[in-house]
C-alpha cells in the first residue's frame, strides 16, 4: 500500500428497481482536498493511459462500468513508500470503492473490459503545468501494462 493512497468503500442499496450508491460527500475526511473539477473519461477495451502525476492536485477515481487496471507509483521525496507500486482492478465485479490519489503519486490505467466509464474529481481545476507526463514503459517504474493475469 502506498502511503496516503486511500480507498473509500461504498455502500450499495439495491432493490428490484436497481441500486443507489453514494460516491463522495464534502464532509468525508477522505475528501479533505476539496473540489476543483469533476470529469468523465469514456475509454474503449485495450486503451492504456500512462503515466502522469501532479505536484498539487489530488484525484479521486470511481469506475462505474467496465473493468479498469489501475497502476500507482510513489514518486514523492521523503515518502516512506517512495518507489513502491500498486496494481489493482476497479469497476464491474470489483469492490465498489473510490481511490484517492495524492500529489506525487504517478497513475495510469488500462481498460481490461470495456468500455470503461471513469468518473473522477480533482482538488484543483485542470492546469497543464501541473500534469507531468512519464513514458508508459519508464524503466524506473518497471510496470508492464501488457502483462495479463497469472495463469494457474
Amino acid at each position: 500500500m502506498i502511503q496516503d493512497v486511500s480507498f473509500k468503500d461504498l455502500a450499495t442499496h439495491a432493490d428490484d428497481r436497481g441500486f443507489f450508491r453514494e460516491i463522495l460527500r464534502a464532509s468525508d475526511p477522505f475528501f479533505a482536498g476539496g473540489f476543483g473539477q469533476w470529469s468523465h473519461s469514456h475509454m474503449y477495451s485495450g486503451v492504456i493511459k500512462a503515466w502522469h502525476f501532479h505536484h498539487k492536485q489530488t484525484d479521486w477515481w470511481y469506475v462505474c462500468s467496465g473493468v479498469l487496471r489501475v497502476g500507482l507509483h510513489d514518486l514523492r521525496e521523503g515518502s516512506k513508500t517512495r518507489g513502491e507500486t500498486m496494481d489493482l482492478l476497479m469497476g464491474d465485479l470489483q469492490p465498489a470503492r473510490v481511490v484517492c490519489i495524492p500529489p506525487g503519486v504517478a497513475h495510469g490505467c488500462k481498460v481490461v473490459q470495456g468500455p470503461v466509464n471513469l468518473f473522477y474529481v480533482t482538488s484543483r481545476e485542470y492546469d497543464p503545468a501541473d500534469e507531468i507526463r512519464i513514458a508508459h514503459d519508464d524503466p524506473a517504474i518497471g510496470f508492464d501494462w501488457l502483462k495479463g493475469p497469472k495463469i494457474s
